[in-house]
């Protein structure tokens, strides 16, 4: 007979877990490996709450097994390391992101780029090496190979740095890998949720021009004033839209609803990029005569490995980037969860783990 989650493994943990698609959280005792040669444990103080955390609570993607710990935007402090940890010490800050193990033989993992391995092994709702669950950061502690932790540079905030572990890469990586970065460039950003408020800052701090598109005229003086766009473009409106035609570089789409892409290729220029980085339930559709006309791009991304993770929280560390975030208690996942899903959140919940009944 399989062993309870209590006792299949030596350390005891507590967290908060859904038990079916619902997604309703709720107190899950559990258990962890003991920490091997290669292992890292860290008492978790903090978890961001992602998009995808809400779509895995309740099986929007069809993937999903329960009981179901998410969270993979941990920070937290080492309590203990293996005999053959040398990045780690006791006491240290670190961050955990999106993966736990991939094969590190792969080339993807040779090339740094973890993230796309066919064996990746995510944070939580995967399977570890021995066959037991991963389970997340909604959690009091958690155990993970040295590889894939991240040192927490000294000047980053734990608690508004905790959405870089996910949100921040998620859209640093592209920026780098699809040349984004020349300053002086234009940045369109649709979207101005926990990706796209990221978005604006990185894309700010590299020198590039940045404009908000988005459906929600009221956010304007928000992208402007607090976040420094330097412009903001309500997409429903057909006038401003034609008159921004072909003035874009770049754009990064981070709308996770279904949505039509003419709107924002006919914001490029010649040669512009659209990335996407959003994941609606279902496909969208491409048009094809703006990007043959235009020699345009349309390209995605996926997080980043971890060299690249740790690159992009130095470069958050050195330009004082921060998620905008609104610290909740373990207690308070429901209510959260509940306004995640009407977007009614600036701009990312994080979870004070530290200071919540478990």
């Amino acid at each position: 007979m399989s062993k309870s989650p209590e006792e299949e493994h030596p350390q005891k943990a507590l967290g908060w877990a859904a038990r079916d698609s619902s997604g309703v959280l709720s107190p899950f005792p559990f258990s962890r490996r003991e920490n091997s040669n290669e292992d890292v444990t860290i008492k978790i103080l903090y978890c961001g709450v992602c998009h995808s955390d809400l779509h895995s609570c309740k099986n929007d993607w069809g993937v999903s097994t329960y009981p179901l710990v998410p969270g993979h935007e941990i920070v937290g402090v080492v309590t203990k390391v293996g005999k053959a940890v040398t990045k780690f010490k006791v006491d240290d800050k670190v961050g955990v992101g999106v993966m736990v193990s991939s094969c590190k033989n792969c080339n993807c993992c040779k090339e740094d780029l973890e993230n796309y391995c066919p064996k990746m092994i995510f944070t939580y709702n995967s399977i570890n090496h021995d066959g037991t669950k991963t389970y997340g950061g909604y959690s009091d502690m958690i155990v993970v190979d040295q590889h894939y932790v991240l040192h927490f540079p000294d000047n980053l905030p734990l608690d508004a740095g905790a959405p870089l572990l996910c949100a921040g890469i998620t859209v640093y990586s592209p920026m780098k890998y699809y040349g984004m970065t020349e300053a002086g460039k234009h940045l369109g950003v649709a979207g101005l949720g926990g990706l796209g408020h990221v978005a604006v800052k990185i894309g700010k701090a590299m020198g590039l021009k940045v404009t908000v598109i988005s459906t929600s005229p009221k956010k304007e003086s928000e992208a402007i004033n607090r976040l420094g766009a330097d412009s903001f473009l309500v997409s429903t409106d057909p006038a401003k839209l034609k008159a921004a035609m072909g003035t874009m570089d770049y754009i990064i789409d981070t709308v996770s609803a279904v949505h039509s892409l003419l709107p924002l290729l006919s914001l490029l220029k010649v040669n512009g990029k659209l990335i996407t980085l959003g994941l609606p339930e279902k496909p969208l559709e491409l048009p094809i005569f703006p990007l043959v006309l235009g020699r345009r791009l349309v390209g995605g991304s996926d997080v980043g490995g971890i060299k690249e993770t740790q690159e992009m929280l130095e470069f958050c560390a050195k330009h004082n980037i921060v998620a905008d975030i609104e610290l909740i208690k373990m207690e308070q996942i429901n209510t959260a969860m509940e306004r995640l899903a009407k977007s009614d959140v600036r701009y990312r919940f994080v979870i004070d783990v530290s200071n919540s009944k478990l």
